[in-house]
């Protein structure tokens, strides 16, 4: 299969909340893994986790990828097409 369109074009912005999940943070939520949009740098929480911004923010703002926050991961997900790049 080949890469899709939307993971192949994805940036790389900085992290807008290099602390954790951005609404977590706002609220005094809890979140168990980061996920940061690659369009604009949103970071949000996973859909293990209570709240599921990264999710959210998708369905949002439409940004299809991001990638995880976790330390010593680079995978990226494209919410669009469903595929791990």
């Amino acid at each position: 299969m080949a890469i899709c369109e939307h993971l192949s074009q994805a940036g790389d912005p900085p992290a807008k909340t290099p602390d954790g999940c951005e609404e977590c943070l706002a609220e005094g939520g809890r979140w168990v893994h980061l996920r940061r949009c690659l369009e604009c740098g949103h970071v949000g929480c996973c859909d293990s986790s209570p709240a599921k911004h990264a999710t959210a923010h998708f369905h949002g703002t439409s940004h299809a990828v991001v990638q995880s926050f976790e330390p010593g991961e680079n995978w990226r997900w494209c919410f669009v097409d469903s595929q791990m790049g």
